[in-house]
């Protein structure tokens, strides 16, 4: 009996609680069952402090029409999570910037469609002033905002937003906004 190898950018690192890998699985089914696995979050600043957030493409698997940061994903096995925020910085948004890691979390919270998002969060932060060529498979719409606006909108409706974006200004409102601040220009 022969087992299928999945390429690895269908794949997710697994890791225990201390962001240890233990494995790897094929994306979905990693959400299927809720496993803890490697990901990573993008806040990109322009040069007045806002971040830019993109409202996700309506075909994405879960999450699809809800807002979100600059950009996320999993870092692929054998790939280090800072080289993936990049890559699909460029792959979502279509352009890559400097990138500083500022702190990392862990979190589980259902998406919808049986999908249960379990994972070690590594946040990154930029600033980026040039033209933007989202991939509309990504990306429906995005926009920039001030952190404070935008904690308010969360505030007001929820539900437009993904859960980790939820999570991460609810629990790191502070770090964004000091990371806003260091974005912009002087």
């Amino acid at each position: 009996m022969t087992t299928a190898v999945l390429p690895p950018e269908e794949q997710v690192i697994l890791v225990d609680p201390d962001n240890r890998p233990i494995g790897r699985l094929e994306k979905l089914r990693a959400h299927q069952e809720a496993l803890l696995h490697r990901a990573f979050s993008v806040f990109v600043f322009d040069g007045r402090g806002r971040v830019l957030l993109q409202r996700r493409a309506l075909g994405k698997y879960h999450s699809g029409g809800r807002w979100s940061n600059t950009c996320c994903g999993h870092p692929r096995p054998g790939e280090d999570t800072a080289s993936a925020a990049v890559r699909r910085l460029g792959e979502e948004m279509g352009f890559t910037c400097p990138l500083e890691q500022r702190f990392d979390f862990s979190y589980r919270a259902r998406v919808g469609h049986g999908l249960m998002e379990h994972e070690h969060d590594t946040v990154f932060v930029g600033r980026y002033d040039g033209p933007l060529a989202p991939n509309p498979d990504e990306v429906a719409e995005w926009r920039h905002v001030a952190v404070p606006a935008l904690l308010g909108e969360l505030r007001r409706a929820p539900n437009r937003f993904t859960v980790w974006l939820r999570i991460i200004l609810n629990s790191r409102f502070p770090d964004l906004l000091l990371a806003s601040r260091e974005q912009a220009l002087p």
